[in-house]
This record gives structure tokens, sequence and C-alpha cells, in this order.
């Protein structure tokens, strides 16, 4: 495999496309390309899975299996997807009463996509998989609420160009995730009251399930989808990733488009995977990337690499190795205190160390770093976030429930402040690029900031537990389009480690009984949700705002 992408992109040609996009905002501009080194071998045709070994528990309970195990066995002929599928509706059946991860599931709809591509001649590593989808992603046909009055009725008539993708690589799609109202929050109702809960503690409602994308992730870590898909504009994809022992990740802005998508900022907002394991990540990834017309940010970017061979572990005998040759670069403070996450952290650094290859590296952070990464800093995004609904925040404030104070903040912040904000993310873009990314090739990091302002690709990592047995993560970021590094390094890691295999406890109750790979005979099915609705969901009030208004929005 070449060398990894990071190391062909001209560093300035993308510090001066992102300081265009932020300058012209929500405009929907032609952007200069990005410039990169193009050998031949650069393609965004992925490669195999490679060889992929089925664990046992996963062979007894097909809700176990990550999407590579699932693809391997749709191939071999030994696994069907209208099989998974019942699997996971049965699960969600009998749990998502108590998770309340989906605010929508499409049970009659999941399994007749299921047979539809059993027929087909086509395998991607996708085909067949069933997944879940934050609620703020286009899905035709089927409403998409982002979870807010503003949206309650709102029913669009094509699919986010991400969905588009992975249901044309075969995905089956089991429903769309509860999520904070708006991206704003954890998820809630659009009036504040808890709906998704932390697989990891299901009957304690006070653990946050992480971020907006909170739906998406209790979902998977609930093992009631193989992997699902959130959004990030402030952590929402790395955080619900950390809190949940699963693997997410942001991708460079631009990587996948965003067309369909209800918007939150348009110079920060990053549609995602929010998966299993790193393989996963990047077989999701790989299927959601690409040039996209009616987005200009993915226009003029370099090929999507192999990420899937990128994700796949090196070994050399019974020694993993790193794919490319990489510095880690450790921020000051990262191990600092006595606490579980700090071991967890020093014990994650030592992993790495010992891969032949990784060079862990202390760094220095660039000047101001503080101050940028701020929440005064982050606060300048606010503006971009009301403009496009100042016409519905002029009809009826009621409509955007408990997040309101931020859309109205956003109105407030005066342009003096919102200009001085976009100058400041283009100078630490440039730091970060020049000062930061000039002693290492992936750095740690313990917040998602300012990697969400300046465009930057993060993934998330398990790495361990608390004393309690709540998950501790860590965020890894990288250069611009570096996903396939930072995927190298995370499946390093994931090859001498097993913190990514451990799922949660169900919750108390009946459970359904396993469906396993090889048949047993009739097989106990819970009764499935066709089209349920929480009730929390349902009791929303109704028609304060039209489709005319909706449209005006999206446009």
């Amino acid at each position: 495999m070449s060398a990894p992408l990071d190391t062909r992109v001209d560093r300035r040609s993308f510090l001066v496309r992102m300081g265009i996009l932020s300058s012209a905002a929500a405009a929907s501009v032609a952007l200069p390309s990005v410039a990169y080194a193009s050998p031949g071998s650069v393609s965004g045709s992925p490669g195999g899975l490679g060889g992929v070994d089925v664990r046992p528990e996963a062979l007894a309970d097909l809700t176990e299996l990550t999407i590579a195990e699932a693809a391997t066995l749709i191939r071999a002929g030994r696994l069907s997807s209208e099989r998974l599928v019942e699997a996971y509706l049965d699960r969600i059946g009998a749990f998502d009463p108590t998770y309340q991860a989906f605010n929508l599931v499409l049970a009659d709809e999941a399994l007749a996509a299921a047979r539809a591509v059993s027929r087909r001649s086509r395998r991607s590593p996708l085909s067949g998989i069933p997944l879940a989808i934050k609620d703020n992603y286009y899905t035709a046909g089927v409403p998409t609420t982002a979870n807010s009055y503003l949206f309650q009725d709102f029913t669009p008539h094509f699919d986010a160009t991400a969905v588009q993708k992975l249901t044309s690589s075969g995905a089956v799609i089991l429903g769309k995730t509860q999520m904070g109202p708006l991206a704003t929050t954890r998820a809630t109702t659009p009036d504040g009251i808890v709906t998704t809960v932390n697989a990891w503690t299901p009957s304690d409602p006070s653990t946050n399930p992480g971020g907006s994308s909170s739906g998406s992730a209790t979902a998977v870590a609930a093992r009631m989808a193989t992997s699902s898909v959130g959004t990030q504009t402030g952590g929402s994809i790395t955080a619900p990733a950390n809190a949940q022992n699963l693997t997410g990740l942001k991708p460079t802005m631009g990587r996948v488009s965003l067309h369909g998508i209800i918007p939150l900022s348009y110079t920060r907002d990053h549609p995602g995977p929010i998966a299993r394991d790193v393989k996963d990540a990047a077989i999701m990834l790989s299927a959601m990337a690409g040039e996209d017309p009616r987005d200009p940010r993915t226009q003029g970017l370099p090929p999507v690499p192999d990420v899937i061979q990128a994700a796949t572990p090196v070994k050399r005998g019974r020694r993993t190795v790193a794919r490319w040759r990489t510095r880690v670069g450790i921020i000051p403070g990262y191990t600092s205190g006595d606490s579980a996450t700090a071991a967890a952290r020093r014990t994650f650094l030592e992993t790495l160390a010992g891969v032949d290859g990784i060079d862990v590296v202390d760094v220095s952070l660039p000047d101001d770093w503080e101050i940028h990464t701020s929440t005064a800093f982050n606060n300048v995004r606010l503006p971009e976030r009301t403009e496009p609904f100042l016409p519905m925040l002029r009809k009826d404030l009621r409509g955007f429930g408990v997040s309101v104070t931020g859309w109205l903040q956003g109105a407030l912040l005066g342009g003096t402040e919102y200009l001085a904000g976009q100058r400041a993310k283009v100078l630490m873009l440039e730091r970060v690029l020049e000062d930061l990314f000039g002693q290492c090739d992936v750095v740690v990091q313990t917040s998602p900031n300012p990697f969400d302002a300046i465009g930057l690709p993060e993934l998330a990592l398990p790495i361990g537990f608390t004393e309690g047995g709540l998950p501790i993560g860590t965020i890894l970021g990288g250069q611009p389009f570096g996903e396939d590094r930072l995927l190298s390094v995370g499946a390093a890691y994931q090859s001498l480690t097993d913190w990514h295999l451990r799922r949660p406890v169900d919750p108390a109750g009946d459970r359904p009984e396993p469906l396993g790979i090889e048949p047993r005979g009739r097989e106990k099915s819970a009764q499935r949700p066709r089209g349920r609705v929480p009730a929390a969901v349902a009791q929303r009030a109704r028609g304060r705002f039209s489709a005319d208004d909706v449209a005006r929005l999206m446009q």
C-alpha cells in the first residue's frame, strides 16, 4: 500500500480552502481544489475485507457480529440479511423501550430491503448490513424530525447523499435514532425530558450517553444495530463513541457530503460513522465518502484512499507492526493525575509504543491554544446556527424548545465578534498544521476542540473502564484527509486489545433468544415493532411550521 494520504496533501492549499469556506459561511461557492501528489496507486476503490475470523460469540448471537464479520458470513452464504435483520428487530422490540435509542423503527421496510438485497449479484461489504440513521439525515418518504418541533411533520422526498450512498452499497436501514433537539444537546424531548440512556447504565438516565448522536451510539452499543451514522459539530461523534465503548470517526471537512442533512453550522458540520471497531468505521466511511455535485465542500478533494486496507492490522509473524512509520504526539497533561482515566491513557500509550513503527513523542501546543479551545471561542459558531432559522425564530420561539437560548445568542452576537472568530479559526488551523504537525503525524486529544472548528479528522477509541464500569475513551487527531493514517494506528491498537469487543449487560426483563448462525428449528422471535414511535415523541405539539418554512430553510 502506498504512503498515507496526509503525506501527499499540500497543507497550504487546505488552509486557503478552509479560509475561504469560513469567510463564505453558508454561501454555496466554488472552493479551490486541495493540491496533492497523485501516484497511480491512490484510488477511491476500496480493497477487500482481508481475512476476517468470525468470533464464536458472534456465531452464537448474530447481533454481536461486526460489519466485517457479518459481511464475511453473508458472502460465504452462511447468513442471510433477513435473518440478521430479524435478530436486531427482536432486540429492538425487547429492549428499546428501556434504551429509547430509536424514535422510528422501520421493521417492515427493513425486512423487505433485506430480501431485496439478497437477490443482488453485486456484493459490497455493506450488502445486507442493518444500520441506524440519525434523525437529521433525510430519508425519502420517512419522517426526518431532528427530534424537534420545527421538523415534526417533515417528510423529505429524497435521501441525504450519505444515506443514498449507504443504501446503494446494500445497507439496510432499521430506523431513525433519537438525537439532541436540532443536534444541540444529548437526546431529550424538545422540552428537555431525557430520552436515550447510556447503554452501559440503562437504569441511570443521569449518565450522559454523549452528545447529540447519543441515540445512534446507544443503538450500536446495545446491539440493536450493526453500526450507525452521526453528525459532529462540537463532539457529537467522538463523545458518544467514548461514552459507550465504541469507535467513532469524524472525517475531514468535505470528505462526506452534508447535502440532505439538517444544518447546525455550515463550516463545522461533519457526518461520519459510529461503529464497533476501526475496520467497521472504515467500511462505513468508504461507502459514505466522495464528491457530491450538490455540496461544494466535497469538490476538488484528493480521492478517497483504500481506508479498509488502512484499517486492517499489519502482522509480521505474531507481532503487530505499523502500516506506516508514525509519530503519535502526546499533549501536555494528557496522563496527569492518578485517576482511572489517567491510568488508562498511560496504558494506551504504552501499548502504542510497543508497536514497531509507532513512536510516541511529547509535543508542545501552539500559541493561544487555551483561548482557541475555550467556550468563548467556540461560541462564534452560533450565528451560523441561527441565520438559516431566523424566519422561524421570528415566527415562534417556542418551536426551538429548551435550546432556544443558543439560537438567540447567535442572533445577538456582534458582527465584529463573528469576524474575529473566523479569523482566529484560520490562524489556529495554520498553527496546528505548521507547529503541531511539524512535531508529529497524529496527536492525542482530550477534547474534540479545536479540530471540529478547523475541519481536521478525528478518531475516537475505547481504551478501558472506570472502577464503576463506565467506558473510557480517547481521541486521535489527524492531518487533512489523514483518515487512513488514523485508522491504521487504531487498527494496530485494537489488534492488541479487546476493549472494543466488550458489550454492556442487557437490561432486566424478558430477553429474546439469541439467533445464532446454525438453524435450530423454530426460532423464538419477539413481537417486532412496526413503525413504533415512543410516546414522548408522539405527544409533541403539531403543525407549528409549514412545509414552506422547512423548504426555505434547506435552500
